[in-house]
């Protein structure tokens, strides 16, 4: 139980110490990152000039200098803009900086032309990369950018029927003489576990399930047991499981080992830490018209859309993926973050990966989500 809730805090702090010092990690392949920007101000002479000065701009937070460089300023509300870069309602956007960029003119004819935006996103949980293909026109012989602004849908005032399931939880206080002991964590199960090499990292994958009456927060841990029966290393899954689990709820978990290799392993001992939590079954978020897709930069992915189907806001949304070969066996985890907020009853679309390596071997996916939500005060 101890171990448990050292387990917790450890997570609580290095989340707040993530959004304290957001995580600079190296880009991924095919996403051009970390560019110097240009300095702040003044449109270029040329298409990716005009690109690269908003951008500067964003970077700095000057924002009427950014909103001055747009072609259809006319058509886009100031703020409207703000909130489409810098987000809103408290969402992971919110908590970003732009770090860098890359820019590259797809076509240009006449006084128009197409320009791609690599954005590379820091982050309180690590770096987001962003594409936009902006189109740029000539204005009084000045090229500016035609912002394409994504309007979220403006849903009715109406009531929500609170209805669902809440787990609350008290335990024995110290003058308190109800027995010898608090009651016993929840029983928890590892379901599936499957090693797999992915680059130069070693990664173990598969799912775990409380199989208890009551809800879990649940950690796992993995040892690499090396050929000479001595202990390589150890990790745990951190933010790659749905951490609460509530009674029967079956979730992903994936564990990295950077710099290993499957032909050093004799074996994976693996650990299902668990503490009793209190948890509610609100929000419902639900997954919408999952479907493979290539992206912008022809890399494949699962893509869809996340309903939430509560009356508050959801702050932060986390999605985990589970891919399955023929047989049922969980071959890959993706995750990835949602940097915007979902609003009630409004859809928002999100997309993970699908390494290479799992193409033509996934024959079915589930897809589950975290979420995070700011407490009022």
């Amino acid at each position: 139980m101890k171990l448990a809730v050292l387990l917790v805090l450890a997570t609580i702090a290095f989340l707040i110490l993530g959004f304290v010092f957001p995580v600079h990690q190296a880009s991924t392949p095919g996403i051009v990152s970390g560019e110097a920007l240009p300095g702040v101000g003044g449109t270029g002479n040329t298409p990716e000039a005009a690109v690269r000065s908003l951008l500067g701009d964003v970077q700095a937070h000057d924002w009427s200098q950014a909103y001055s460089l747009l072609a259809n300023a006319n058509d886009v509300d100031k703020e409207a803009f703000i909130h489409d870069i810098n987000g809103n309602y408290g969402s992971l956007r919110t908590f970003s900086s732009l770090e860098g960029s890359g820019t590259r003119v797809l076509n240009q004819s006449g006084d128009q032309a197409l320009v791609r935006a690599d954005m590379h996103w820091s982050t309180a949980v690590g770096p987001i990369y962003e594409v936009r293909e902006l189109r740029v026109v000539q204005q009084g012989g000045n090229w500016k950018v035609v912002w394409p602004l994504e309007k979220q849908a403006t849903v009715p005032p109406q009531v929500v029927p609170v209805n669902y399931l809440r787990w609350d939880v008290i335990y024995r206080g110290a003058r308190d003489d109800w027995g010898t002991q608090n009651v016993d964590s929840p029983q928890v199960r590892i379901v599936s576990m499957n090693a797999v090499q992915h680059g130069n990292t070693l990664v173990v994958v598969g799912e775990v399930v409380n199989e208890d009456t009551v809800p879990a927060f649940v950690d796992m841990n993995a040892i690499l047991v090396g050929k000479n029966g001595q202990d390589l290393d150890q990790e745990n899954s951190f933010d790659k499981i749905q951490h609460t689990l509530l009674p029967k709820q079956v979730s992903p978990y994936r564990i990295d080992f950077p710099g290993f290799n499957l032909s050093q392993v004799k074996s994976v001992r693996m650990d299902a830490k668990a503490m009793l939590v209190p948890a509610s079954a609100d929000p419902v978020i639900a997954v919408l018209d999952q479907h493979e897709q290539e992206n912008v930069l022809g890399n494949k992915v699962l893509s869809g859309n996340l309903l939430n189907e509560s009356g508050r806001t959801v702050n932060i949304a986390q999605v985990l993926a589970t891919y399955y070969d023929s047989n049922g066996k969980v071959i890959w985890v993706s995750d990835g973050y949602v940097d915007r907020a979902l609003l009630p009853q409004t859809p928002e679309p999100f997309a993970v990966e699908m390494p290479d390596n799992t193409v033509g071997k996934v024959q079915s996916y589930r897809v589950t989500v975290n979420h995070y939500i700011r407490q009022q005060s």
